[in-house]
């Protein structure tokens, strides 16, 4: 793909935007950016594109900005209902997205994870087991670095592990990994998909232009994700937690196995009891990254080594701190209503559960019994907070559903709740963006909230102790 000369227009200048110009100057073109926000909230992007003869266009995208480009490259965020991107596109415009744009370009072989839930857990174990074996590894895409980033470094005896979302999927048109994994597809970021239908139609293009080279692996246990195997072009593998399959990864006798093809004898890989991470979905997610790495090449002892040392990633039932016999987990990643019912059902019971955020056309009724018997109370916070309320009132939730408002009220409330041996959980259940940036800025309030109810309540332990010795 030739750049040189082209003039190029980025849509959106999030972190994948601001990568692309980059990428796109380097390789020769007359880039442009356009972006909604003003040029005083781009203020720390606009120095370093103007210095690299980037043009800016802050506060709006321009009709005729849009129509005398070459090309358009479109950043994830970035709605294809956008007025201007619908009109480009009715005159034929070609447009790309950064995960396609970078895969033109990317050396190495691509291992590909996509799903509603554990996206980032599974993504980052498949590149910490492929570098434990030697194999030059990268990891970005959705998580981290973005694929246009990866350009530049990586290498043809390399494998490249990235974690794609619907929104990087919807504008690919030959991205193609050598091994791509569907973890599950449950009901999420319908504000922007429309229906269910169109969400598992994007999801569904991690593998639509695999060959029978490729390898697809799908998760037996998730109804929808099965059904993707009638539409496979490559190799299908299986994993699952509740059953053997043909080929692929599955729990027997409390040992992880792998079997190669439905001729072959069963391999075990690690067991059960050696997973460092809590809950049944993470175990899924082992499943899924040593059917993957097994696939690439790894040998099973270096896997079970590398799955041992392995901990959870941040802002991912991520345990923060125990403070006065509390438990503090934060899950911000847990943006959608099957990740947070995972999350929730990783407790037995004692949970005071933080809920809400920016709503994405949820249904939260069915979270609703997972709360008998194990959640005591429910913190709701932001925009959400009603719709959520009455969704789980509509549903026969039995705890108590009190709104916080804020995050920081709702830790101040549900740690003043909490009993010694209780578990206070952000699990929230919508996008961060109607009073966060991002998930991991939701979380990192999080624990610096939990991290100040630390610290004073050891310093109220340091100055009754010295009243006592004063005594």
């Amino acid at each position: 793909m030739d750049l040189k000369g082209k003039r190029v227009l980025v849509v959106g200048l999030g972190r994948a935007g601001l990568a692309a110009a980059l990428f796109l100057r380097s390789r020769g073109a007359l880039v442009t950016v356009s972006d909604v926000r003003s040029a005083e909230a781009l203020e720390k992007e606009i120095p370093k594109l103007l210095e690299e003869g980037i043009a800016v266009e802050a506060g709006g995208h321009g009709l005729l900005t849009f129509r005398r480009q070459d090309l358009l490259v479109v950043s994830p965020g970035v709605p294809l209902d956008t007025p201007e991107i619908r009109l480009v596109r009715s005159f034929g415009q070609t447009i790309l997205g950064e995960l396609e744009l970078a895969s033109r370009f990317l050396k190495g072989q691509t291992l590909a994870i996509t799903g509603s839930n554990g996206k980032t857990t599974t993504t980052t174990l498949c590149g910490a087991i492929l570098a434990a074996s030697g194999a030059p590894t990268l990891v970005g895409g959705n998580i981290g670095i973005p694929v246009v980033a990866l350009t530049g470094v990586s290498r043809e005896d390399g494998w490249n592990v990235l974690e794609v979302s619907s929104f990087q999927l919807e504008t690919t048109e030959t991205f193609r990994p050598r091994i791509a994994v569907l973890l599950n597809v449950t009901p999420d970021h319908l504000d922007r998909h429309g229906s269910f239908e169109n969400y598992r139609e994007v999801k569904e293009r991690i593998f639509r232009f695999q060959t029978g080279d490729d390898f697809l692996l799908l998760n037996a246990d998730d109804e929808v994700a099965a059904r993707a195997a009638a539409r496979a072009r490559g190799r299908v593998f299986w994993f699952s937690r509740t059953r053997v399959v043909r080929q692929g990864t599955f729990v027997h006798n409390g040992t992880v196995m792998f079997r190669e093809s439905e001729q072959g004898g069963a391999e075990p890989v690690l067991p059960v009891a050696a997973i460092p991470l809590k809950g049944a979905h993470n175990l899924e997610n082992v499943l899924a990254a040593v059917a993957a790495t097994r696939l690439a090449g790894v040998e099973a002892e270096v896997i079970h080594a590398a799955v041992r040392r392995f901990q959870a990633v941040e802002h991912r039932l991520e345990f923060v701190a125990e403070v006065g016999g509390t438990r503090f987990y934060n899950d911000s990643k847990a943006t959608n209503v099957d990740a947070a019912a995972k999350a929730i059902a990783s407790f037995d019971g004692g949970v005071h559960l933080i809920l809400g955020g920016k709503d994405k056309d949820s249904d939260y009724r069915t979270l609703a019994p997972l709360l008998a018997g194990r959640v005591r109370a429910v913190y709701l916070i932001g925009a959400a907070a009603a719709k959520i309320e009455a969704h789980l009132q509509a549903g026969g939730a039995a705890a108590p559903i009190r709104r916080a408002g804020t995050l920081a009220a709702a830790v101040e409330q549900a740690a003043a709740a909490a009993e010694p041996g209780d578990t206070v959980l952000l699990a929230p259940a919508c996008s961060s963006f109607d009073q966060f940036r991002d998930y991991q800025q939701r979380g990192e309030r999080f624990k610096e909230l939990v991290h100040a109810l630390r610290d004073a309540a050891a310093e109220h332990h340091l100055l009754k102790s010295g009243a006592g010795q004063s005594a």
